[in-house]
């Protein structure tokens, strides 16, 4: 498969050329990214970075290669608009001298108007932009995303709250697809190791890097895996490495299709979220009006927004029995290949981050998702 870098590192290669053209140092057509933590210097074509605003700023683009054909951001365009302010206060923290702004397509929290971008990205800017930016100046750095708005269309991103384009995220250097073998080999390595290095009967499967961020941010003691889409091949493997428990740890709108027999998420190969939740409202005697109106969202958090305006109860009921059919339905599809005691437990979040509903096999650990 191609090799291809994620998002944080195209947006850092165009800020570092950027900044460097705005120094006066002069353009080239890549720039070397340190990652955190690692020794290897990763090449970042850039297209190109020039003086604008009567040279007060420089403008630097590249164009994501992330190496997968189905992601969103491959071929994404990005524009990186870096000026310096002289600073007149110290500051210990790092990240305080680099301002970042979000521009046009570029996600922000709806409730805060912050900017969404991961951990990994605010370290990959501080890493490599910090030591060329002059003594006594801030950066300020605005990101923008051109097509950004156009594409944030096509993501569950306003499930979030997150609006106005795309979030930058990533939590490693390397993209490994989704649906790919090369994802699968990747988490079968991670688990393998975990298990070699740690004593631990219990690992966390998380779906997505919302998942990955909200279990990482909760202070969770349990060894953590993200799954991608391969997760029914995963389990299997859990249970041949003689691990006794896994939580599956996700957004309802990913893991519904496993209570409905469906143990490769990818969407591209298969959706029945809405059919799986009119079938468990019919097992859960909602009433005939709600249920046809659950089968005309658009959304699963449509749906759940349906549900809650007529009764926070039900709603509640209805996810919790969704819990459980995905911690049933799993221990069905793990017994097809190898007779195995492991539980898998289900807990699921809201589209506010908000740790709300588990299964039986779950119960016992939503607190320590919680911080209890």
């Amino acid at each position: 498969m191609k090799k291809g870098f994620s998002l944080p590192l195209w947006v850092t290669g165009a800020a570092k050329s950027a900044i460097k053209k705005l120094i006066g140092l002069p353009f080239e057509d890549y720039e070397l990214i340190k990652i955190p933590k690692e020794k290897n210097l990763i090449k970042i074509k850039v297209h190109s970075a020039g003086l604008i605003n009567e040279e007060s700023q420089a403008l630097g683009i590249s164009f994501v290669d992330s190496g997968l054909d189905l992601d969103l951001t491959q071929n994404l365009e990005i524009w990186t608009i870096a000026s310096l302010e002289k600073t007149y206060k110290t500051s210990n923290r790092r990240l305080d001298r680099i301002n970042i702004i979000p521009g046009y397509g570029v996600g922000i929290d709806q409730k805060t108007s912050k900017i969404c971008i991961s951990d990994f990205a605010q370290q990959l800017l501080v890493e490599n932009l910090l030591n060329i930016i002059p003594e006594g100046y801030t950066l300020n750095l605005e990101i923008v995303f051109p097509n950004g708005k156009f594409l944030a269309e096509r993501t569950s991103n306003k499930s979030f709250g997150i609006v106005e384009g795309l979030s930058i995220i990533g939590t490693s250097a390397e993209t490994f697809a989704s649906a790919s073998p090369d994802q699968l080999k990747n988490a079968k390595a991670q688990l393998k190791q975990i298990i070699a290095n740690e004593v631990c009967d219990t690992i966390i499967f998380v779906i997505g890097e919302n998942g990955l961020n909200l279990a990482e941010s909760s202070n969770i003691k349990f060894p953590i895996i993200k799954v991608g889409n391969w997760i029914g091949p995963l389990l299997v493997d859990a249970a041949i490495q003689k691990i006794k428990t896994v939580i599956l740890f996700g957004y309802h709108g990913k893991l519904i299709k496993l209570a409905g027999g469906i143990f490769h998420t990818h969407n591209h190969l298969a959706d029945a979220r809405i059919e799986i939740l009119v079938y468990l409202a019919v097992e859960a005697e909602v009433p005939i009006e709600i249920i046809k109106k659950l089968s005309q969202a658009k959304t699963v958090e449509d749906a759940l927004l349906l549900l809650e305006s007529f009764s926070l109860s039900m709603a509640d009921k209805l996810w919790n029995k969704l819990s459980d059919t995905i911690e049933k339905r799993s221990t069905e599809y793990i017994n097809r290949y190898i007779k195995t005691d492991m539980k898998v437990g289900a807990i699921i979040f809201d589209r506010n981050r908000k740790i709300r509903w588990s299964g039986n096999n779950s119960k016992d650990y939503i607190s320590a998702f919680k911080g209890f």
